[in-house]
């Protein structure tokens, strides 16, 4: 056994070499397996920073730019313009502005000879705001007050306002929501004037055109300064009526200051107006805040306006709510109880009736009035089946850099920021438009400078009175067909009127080839419209 296993210990060294090599360890081959693991995930870690920073750094917009240089084009399945981009139809510089010649905004006015019917000076401040119910906020004011001054005008008559910017650090501007201006008295900043400085001054002068109910507010910094108490009713009066056909006709202007609870003409709670029993009564529901609401009615009534337009034979109802979208209005007319009506939103209430009437209060209704079959058909004065233009807005949200900030963002049509799409019409155009939302959100849309009527919405036809709009709710998973006649040139801002969203990427333009416009935007020119 010694010798045997002394044998083996002396084995010659060319045996040893002849017997087979040791096969690798496991543990060996996991580890060239784990380094070369690492080495991919460090390329694709670069692969990725590197795929990141292209994109910050392609989000990052000038210090100052055009709203023309602002989107890529969408011609809406029309032919390009010659000698153009189609957006505007001017070609843009590198700093932005337009270069090719074509009608400046600055020259879509009214008759600058006319003389005004209605004059106006408002005075526009930040102060502290003390609510009639003892809140307190800092806020801003038009001539001392919020709401700021309500503007009555009959239609026809040429308006013209005068602000003045006493002290708004940021600059402010005056937009007249729903009221479909000249283009260079849509008061957005950067996109049809600059905002007005502290001591500087603007005049807004338009024909009031089209009877409804309307409102204005700041459209500079608005997001803030909106909330913060610089808005204001309009109401412009049908031009044919000799008499008030409305024993009592009154604004509801909804608000909801920083840090307080929903008011109604500036007021907590409860407002009350005298009306006698029998007589007809009209109110005028504007939501200025930057989330839809609804209104109801102890009392029967009619929805007789949606966004200014009067709907065609709406009948009386009972016991159903009416939406009210950001930015949007709804005029309901009642007849007085005895006792009094209640009209109702969420947290307020207006009482008209007898003095001391006290109508019942009231939980908002289950079931709504759906303005997609309420009324009766009328014509639409545009054929909408066969549209010059015919675009889409679908809006949702993904992670990315806006302006080189990191966040998820709201995209239109799968873009943002200065990707988005900017929707170019020719004057005369009629434009049909597919608004679908898949962001999980409501968005309440609204486009400056004009009215659309909404032909369906999730492939249902509208069936009742033409329901033109100029904010529209879109829920989440919802889809609207709308359309409109492009006949009012400018440049226009399309956005969701939940305004801390136009922040976060979810605005755009309605862009009319051959116009121009000299005002910039981005962080170093002082112009902030959102």
């Amino acid at each position: 056994m010694r010798s045997s296993r002394g044998a083996r210990r002396s084995a010659s060294p060319d045996a040893a070499a002849a017997a087979p090599a040791a096969a690798p360890q496991p543990d060996g081959r996991r580890a060239r397996l784990r380094r070369a693991l690492r080495a991919l995930g460090l390329v694709a870690a670069g692969v990725l920073l590197v795929v990141v920073l292209a994109a910050w750094a392609a989000s990052i917009r000038p210090g100052t730019y055009s709203s023309m240089a602002m989107g890529v084009p969408d011609l809406g399945g029309a032919a390009a313009v010659v000698g153009g981009h189609g957006h505007g139809g001017a070609e843009p510089s590198t700093e932005g502005a337009p270069t090719t010649a074509g009608t400046p905004i600055t020259e879509l006015v009214a008759d600058p000879a006319r003389p005004a019917d209605v004059r106006v000076e408002l005075v526009a401040r930040a102060e502290r705001i003390v609510l009639p119910g003892g809140e307190a906020v800092d806020g801003f004011t038009l001539n001392g007050s919020t709401p700021g001054p309500e503007i009555r005008a009959r239609q026809g008559e040429l308006v013209e306002v005068a602000l003045r910017n006493e002290s708004v650090a940021a600059g402010t501007t005056l937009h007249w929501h729903g009221v479909d201006v000249p283009a260079a008295m849509d008061g957005v900043a950067g996109v049809t004037q600059d905002a007005v400085p502290p001591g500087g001054s603007s005049t807004y002068r338009f024909v009031a055109e089209d009877a409804g109910s309307y409102w204005y507010h700041a459209h500079q910094v608005s997001h803030a300064q909106v909330a913060g108490g610089l808005f204001g009713a309009l109401v412009v009066e049908p031009a044919e009526a000799a008499e008030p056909p409305h024993a009592l006709d009154v604004v509801a202007l909804l608000h909801t200051y920083p840090g307080t609870s929903r008011t109604l003409d500036g007021v907590s709670g409860e407002v009350r107006h005298v009306a006698a029993a029998g007589s007809l009564v009209r109110v005028r529901i504007a939501n200025t805040d930057s989330s839809p609401t609804v209104a109801w009615a102890s009392a029967p009534f009619r929805l007789i306006a949606i966004d200014g337009t009067d709907l065609h034979e709406p009948g009386q109802v009972e016991g159903l709510r009416v939406a009210v979208t950001a930015g949007g209005r709804a005029d309901l007319e009642l007849r007085v109880p005895p006792g009094g009506a209640r009209v109702q939103a969420p947290g307020v209430s207006l009482v008209v009736g007898p003095a001391g009437a006290s109508p019942p209060e009231l939980a908002a209704p289950a079931e709504a009035l759906d303005p997609l079959d309420y009324g009766e058909p009328a014509p639409l004065g545009l054929d909408a089946a066969d549209p010059d233009r015919d675009f889409a807005y679908d809006i949702g949200r993904m992670p990315g850099f806006l302006d080189g900030r990191p966040g998820i963002w709201w995209t239109i049509n799968g873009r943002m920021g200065g990707d988005v799409p900017a929707y170019v019409v020719a004057e005369g155009d009629v434009v049909r438009m597919r608004i679908a939302n898949g962001s999980g959100e409501v968005h309440p849309m609204h486009l400056h400078g004009h009215h659309a009527v909404v032909l369906s919405r999730d492939g249902v036809p509208a069936s009742g009175s033409p329901w033109w709009v100029d904010s529209l709710d879109v829920g989440h998973g919802e889809t609207y067909e709308i359309a409109f006649v492009a006949d009012n040139p400018g440049v226009w801002m399309d956005h969701c009127h939940t305004l801390p969203h136009a922040v976060e990427g979810l605005q755009t333009h309605l862009v009319y080839e051959g116009v121009t416009t000299p005002y910039l935007l981005g962080r170093d020119s002082g112009n902030e419209p959102e």
